[in-house]
């Protein structure tokens, strides 16, 4: 039987490695169906992923067969088969287009995840979440609880075997303990109006200043508060007609389409680390 396989690699860059990779497979007698690499002159690391087809090796044998290869050139790899949808833990507070998004998408056979659970510190999608068939774990998170509030969605998060965890306008700050565990894994999103408008109310900032352009950012959550490296961004336009509402709504459906390109992009595992930037094989 044939599976799919992709093949994500970073290594120091020197002569031959696409060669090499490509050597690698075709003694296993696999087929290229899709590859990308890119050399970052910047930092002398080569990035590359790969998909392709086997028939004859599983996914353990071909890791195993990796390790040694990989180790010749100290790359940093790793190896998915396309049919396991990556396992995703989502967590929302009260705002839920970003939720609603990625749920519709999902269940619409838009995303390769699979959601596992949704957390939250509020309980207005719990009737949401039922009618997806997805469990719902409502954590209400104050100063005092934090510490614990965190250990019981880690636990969630690891007894769903998540994979990803994604912010979806999720409103409160993760801790730096709880961004380490996540690191690599969690993904959140915000308006791009930071650090100008801060605060409950940025859309009302912003109306006030006249802005021309709203936008979103993806990112990937790290202890430094909305400055983990980032996966995507847009914007949309704004005219002097527009109302608060408008320049809302416009906004919320900037975030929804950023961070569903971001999770596409992350579960097709199509990021890959380039230090505090990232390296998108779209």
């Amino acid at each position: 039987m044939t599976e799919s396989y992709i093949l994500t690699l970073s290594c120091p860059d020197r002569l031959g490695l696409v060669h090499a990779v490509s050597g690698f497979l075709l003694e296993r007698d696999a087929n290229i169906e899709e590859a990308a690499q890119y050399n970052d002159k910047a930092t002398g690391l080569f990035f590359m992923r790969v998909q392709f087809a086997c028939e004859h090796s599983n996914l353990d044998t071909l890791k195993g067969e990796l390790s040694a290869f990989a180790e010749t050139y100290k790359m940093h790899w790793g190896l998915h088969a396309t049919s396991m949808p990556m396992k995703t833990a989502i967590m929302v507070s009260k705002e839920g287009h970003c939720l609603n998004d990625l749920l519709f998408r999902w269940k619409s056979g838009l995303l390769p995840i699979d959601i596992r659970a949704i957390i939250s510190n509020h309980r207005e999608f719990y009737q949401l979440a039922a009618s997806y068939n997805i469990p719902f774990h409502h954590i209400p998170v104050t100063a005092a609880t934090k510490a614990q509030a965190e250990a019981k969605q880690f636990e969630i998060i690891q007894a769903e075997g998540a994979e990803l965890v994604v912010l979806a306008r999720y409103m409160q700050v993760l801790s730096d303990d709880l961004c380490k565990k996540l690191a690599g894994r969690a993904i959140n999103i915000h308006h791009s109006f930071l650090p100008s408008f801060k605060g409950a109310k940025p859309y009302y900032q912003a109306h006030d200043r006249g802005v021309k352009l709203i936008g979103a950012t993806a990112h990937y959550v790290t202890a430094d508060l909305d400055e983990g490296p980032i996966i995507e961004q847009d914007v949309a336009r704004a005219i002097h007609s527009d109302t608060v509402e408008d320049l809302t709504a416009r906004g919320r459906d900037t975030e929804s389409q950023v961070l569903a390109r971001a999770v596409k992009w992350h579960s097709e595992h199509r990021v890959l680390m380039n230090g505090h930037k990232t390296v998108i094989f779209r």
